[in-house]
């Protein structure tokens, strides 16, 4: 790596950790005065409030990083251009093309680290992260669903009149195996309880009955311990749960999920969808970033940071656009996360055509 390939680079992921460092201390601030009232109700240590925070920060990081990319490619190409560094660069024989290699390598460095962390090491802090808010921010959640209905296999069906979150008791149980529109057996149960030492769950009052054609066999009991393909979390409050899910984790989940035909898997594709085209973000707003402000203008860097700024507005409200769109059905999760990405690809394309070279 060149001399030049090495200051450029150096300047970028610089103030690339001087953007993040800056955004993170406003979020922060921010974040503590919201809820500084909660601190206090619940009598927290500094400890406790800090140890939050450790995993709050990351969490913030790895969200805003795209956009941060952004903002400190538009500040340092703004002042290589601004200290006519830029033009002695291309004057010297330099392609544009060439002049952006420091650019995508800091981009590629960026992306690789933040795809590590965003797929494995911030979904685990976030357990802690999102048990907190749930315990001092959010209280105590109560399970208020009615005549609830699971798929949990392939020809397996199950429903419950209610399910106390609390005492892990869930009410008026029934359990059947169909095939073909043919019910194979149904199991009843007066109410179902996890067992927290074997990790089943017990049945009290239960009957089975089993058809082999015109044929029925009846069994009944007083208890009964099972397994089943559910657990007390699934029944938990879902608040952020897709952020609490390395890779592999979100994977096995969407597989249960689709496995059981839920109705809120569209929001885990998106997050599955996200983790990969993040780092892809990266390289995007890497080159527009460099477009806007390659150029040296009159007035100095002020109007180029101002665009720049403008830019990474409308970024984050495809962003959301694209993200409630596919929420709410209108888009195809996949076609949804990719959306800002298309979109700015092709400004970046029309950009460079305007760049002196």
């Amino acid at each position: 790596m060149k001399t030049l390939d090495w200051y450029i680079l150096k300047k970028f992921l610089l103030a690339y950790l001087f953007v993040v460092a800056v955004i993170q201390a406003v979020v922060v601030i921010i974040n503590i005065t919201d809820q500084n009232e909660n601190f206090i109700k619940h009598e927290l240590s500094v400890l406790e409030i800090a140890g939050y925070y450790v995993d709050y920060v990351p969490y913030i990081a790895s969200m805003i990083s795209p956009i941060t990319i952004f903002i400190s490619v538009v500040f340092i190409t703004s002042q290589l251009a601004q200290h006519t560094e830029i033009i002695a660069m291309l004057s010297s024989g330099i392609s544009f093309m060439r002049l952006l290699r420091p650019y995508f390598l800091g981009a590629l460095i960026i992306a690789l680290i933040s795809f590590y962390f965003g797929g494995w090491v911030i979904p685990n802090s976030n357990k802690d992260r999102v048990a907190f808010e749930l315990k001092y921010f959010k209280g105590a959640y109560t399970n208020t669903d009615r005549d609830i209905h699971i798929k949990i296999g392939p020809k397996s069906y199950l429903y419950m009149q209610s399910y106390n979150n609390h005492s892990n008791i869930g009410y008026r149980l029934t359990l059947e195996t169909i095939d073909s529109l043919r019910v194979l057996d149904r199991l009843t149960a007066r109410h179902i309880k996890w067992q927290e030492k074997t990790e089943n769950w017990r049945l009290s009052d239960w009957n089975l009955r089993k058809f082999d054609g015109v044929q029925e066999i009846y069994t009944v009991g007083k208890e009964m311990d099972t397994t089943l393909r559910i657990r007390p979390k699934d029944f938990e409050s879902d608040y952020n749960r897709f952020e609490t899910l390395s890779i592999p984790e979100l994977n096995s989940y969407i597989s249960e999920l689709e496995m059981r035909g839920a109705d809120d898997i569209i929001v885990y594709l998106i997050e599955r969808y996200i983790r990969f085209s993040a780092p892809f973000a990266a390289f995007v707003l890497t080159f527009i970033g460099v477009m806007v402000a390659a150029r040296k203008v009159r007035g100095g860097a002020g109007l180029q940071i101002a665009i720049g700024f403008s830019l990474a507005f409308i970024y984050i409200i495809f962003y959301l656009f694209s993200r409630t769109s596919a929420e709410s059905g209108g888009i195809n999760p996949l076609l949804a996360v990719w959306i800002p990405n298309i979109v700015f690809f092709f400004i970046g394309v029309l950009l460079y055509r305007t760049v002196p070279r």
